[in-house]
């Protein structure tokens, strides 16, 4: 499976709006090469590079995503998806939990701490062989890989960096 962004070049700087820095919207993902095996679709973007809320004194990851039940048939999410738990926009699909305190479902983009340096941000695609009966406000990361376990037929990964080089 591939996974690409039309807005930055897997490694490169995520353009600043879909930071926390400015308008904060959910950046355009592309994929292909699914397996025929593939019932539904999970995402998943965290920061190794910054601290989680789990484990505020250690590194990372830090969750900024949390989507899944995309349906097979999709290929694609538009920017800007808005931030509730069930999307029933150009893509219908549910948005659990990230790490942020407030505002904490959907996508919530980069934005490290001054002097922390440069920050690498995954977004992991995930070809799933079901559908997931989860409760969104209670999703996150854990629970997700604890429901797509020995369920995953293929998986995708696509880099960008955000902060102080």
């Amino acid at each position: 499976m591939q996974l690409v962004s039309p807005a930055f070049e897997n490694g490169g700087v995520i353009p600043g709006k879909y930071t926390g820095d400015s308008s904060d919207f959910s950046p355009p993902l592309k994929w292909s090469l699914v397996p025929s095996a593939a019932e539904s679709f999970a995402l998943i973007c965290e920061d190794p590079d910054a601290p989680s809320r789990a484990h505020p004194s250690a590194r990372g990851p830090w969750v900024h995503w949390v989507l899944y039940n995309i349906p097979a048939g999709v290929r694609e999410l538009p920017e800007a998806l808005p931030r509730i738990a069930h999307l029933n926009h150009s893509v219908q699909a549910m948005q659990g939990r990230n790490d942020f305190a407030s505002d904490n479902i959907g996508y919530r983009g980069p934005k490290p701490p001054k002097g922390s340096g440069e920050h690498r941000y995954y977004f992991r695609l995930y070809a799933l062989d079901c559908h997931l009966d989860l409760d969104p406000g209670h999703v996150d990361k854990e629970s997700l890989f604890n429901a797509i376990e020995g369920h995953v037929v293929a998986r995708a990964e696509w880099m960008g960096i955000y902060g102080e080089a």
